[in-house]
């Protein structure tokens, strides 16, 4: 489904502040693949994101998605299949629309207007997705989201993102800004809604226990550079040790991220 091909990312190139983010990185992502990203601060994951979503070009190299060079094709081209979740839970709802409004422009995404009305059988449809989430938000579809928690915010993003039937979702540490039990909650949707939908999904998370559990593969990456892709069997077998002691044996340095070694919920 996505093939990056010798991308480089500079940051500020040719002057006092450049900054390589990303270095010569190859990656082919199939169909159905729901690949973790772990990595430590400024390891380039975000940017790996950004350059897959549109939002920076490569400085160098060529980005194809479905056999298709998007590499100068803008984020909003793009939008209509990906999805993305950031870790603010603000982020992916209007704040001063209602739930049932802004679930209305989602299901639209991708569509031209006007394709349906937000009519009474759309409610219902609403109503029956909404009731998945466990949340009673079924029951509040006038209300601003201005009004709803955190946890409720992001859940809804993410219902609201398999609706609009993404071809591939990004997941950039959708859980960090969450307490503990919506967090394993908004995990445990994440999960049922990849396997349900048969989503292709890549998820970044700080949480090494996180990364070994969830998916079929695993990429590590250090200062721009994927320096590890396990998956199958081998990722089965990994533990956070393992995976800690082969960063140190690869990079000969320790593991600085203390949020990924005290992780282990």
């Amino acid at each position: 489904m996505i093939e990056l091909r010798n991308i480089t990312h500079v940051f500020n190139p040719n002057s006092l502040d450049e900054r390589i983010a990303i270095k010569n990185i190859n990656l082919t992502v199939k169909e159905g693949d729901f690949i973790t990203i772990i990595g430590s601060n400024g390891a380039g994951k975000t940017t790996l994101f950004n350059l897959i979503a549109g939002t920076y070009k490569p400085t160098k190299g060529q980005i194809f998605i479905n056999g298709i060079d998007v590499t100068n094709d803008p984020e909003y081209k793009r939008a209509k299949y990906i999805g993305r979740i950031f870790q603010n839970p603000l982020l992916g709802t209007a704040s001063n629309m209602s739930l049932e409004d802004n679930m209305m422009i989602c299901y639209r995404k991708g569509f031209k207007w006007p394709v349906v009305s937000l009519d009474h059988r759309m409610r219902e449809l609403f109503k029956q997705e909404l009731k998945r989430l466990q949340m009673g938000l079924e029951n509040r579809m006038k209300d601003n989201l201005a009004l709803f928690s955190g946890g409720q915010r992001q859940a809804l993003t993410l219902l609201m993102m398999v609706l609009s039937r993404p071809a591939l979702i990004l997941l950039d540490e959708h859980t960090a800004a969450l307490d503990p039990k919506n967090a394993h909650k908004i995990l445990t949707l994440t999960k049922e809604f990849i396997e349900e939908y048969r989503l292709t999904a890549m998820m970044i998370t700080h949480n090494m226990s996180q990364a070994i559990e969830y998916g079929n593969r695993l990429l590590m990456m250090d200062e721009g550079e994927i320096i590890l892709d396990i998956s199958g069997e081998e990722k089965k077998r990994l533990t956070v040790e393992n995976l800690i002691e082969r960063f140190h044996k690869l990079r000969h340095k320790s593991y600085e991220d203390d949020r990924a070694l005290l992780s282990e919920d």
